[in-house]
C-alpha cells in the first residue's frame, strides 16, 4: 500500500499532548507511533519529554571511536616515524621518547574526538535531509503540528483522531 502523510495543526499544547498520547495508544493497522509520529513546535516546551518520551544518544559512541582513534593513530605514526631513524646515532637517548610523544598524542587525541563528534552529529541528525513531506509555516509562528505517516486504510482513523481533538487544519499529501 501506499504510504499518506497527515499534518494537524493546534493552538493549544494539552490538544497536541491528548492527540500524541491517543495515537500511542490506539491501535492503527499501517501505522506505528514510535516511527511515524513527528511533533513540531515553535518554542521548547519542557512537557514534551513527558510525553514524547526519552530517545536513544548515540554521539558518545562517535566520541570515543574518534578520540581513541585519534590517540592510537597519532602515537603509532609519531612512534613510527622516529623508528624510522634507528640507524642514526641517538646518543644514549631512547629510539622512542615518550614524555615528548605524549603532548602530540593528547592533542590528536581531542582532534579526533572534536572531528568524528561532529561527523556523528551530522550522520545521526539525518543531515543533508530531505525537507518534510507536509510543512505548514504556521508552525514556525505559533502552532503545534503533528505529522503522522501510514497507509491510506489508516488515514480515516487518524483524521477522526485530529478532528476529535479540535485540530484547526489537517493537511494530506499521498508518499513518495
Amino acid at each position: 500500500m501506499s504510504q499518506r502523510y497527515l499534518l494537524a495543526l493546534y493552538n493549544n499544547f494539552d490538544e497536541a499532548e491528548a492527540v500524541v498520547k491517543e495515537l500511542r495508544t490506539a491501535d492503527i493497522k499501517g501505522f506505528n507511533a514510535a516511527n511515524d509520529m513527528v511533533v513540531k513546535s515553535p518554542i521548547e516546551h519542557p512537557e514534551v519529554e513527558e510525553f514524547i518520551g526519552n530517545k536513544p544518544v548515540y554521539v558518545q559512541w562517535f566520541t570515543l571511536l574518534g578520540a581513541s582513534l585519534g590517540g592510537f593513530l597519532a602515537f603509532w605514526l609519531i612512534s613510527g616515524s622516529q623508528a624510522n631513524f634507528y640507524a642514526q646515532m641517538k646518543g644514549g637517548k631512547p629510539i622512542v621518547p615518550f614524555p615528548p610523544n605524549f603532548v602530540l598524542t593528547y592533542e590528536m587525541f581531542i582532534l579526533g574526538g572534536v572531528y568524528i563528534t561532529v561527523l556523528g552529529f551530522l550522520i545521526l541528525s539525518g543531515l543533508p535531509a530531505r525537507r518534510s513531506p507536509l510543512y505548514s509555516a504556521k508552525v514556525s509562528e505559533d502552532q503545534i503540528g503533528v505529522l503522522v505517516k501510514g497507509d491510506e486504510g489508516s488515514v480515516p482513523k487518524l483524521r477522526e483522531i485530529f478532528t476529535k481533538h479540535k485540530a484547526l487544519e489537517i493537511q494530506e499529501e499521498a508518499g513518495r
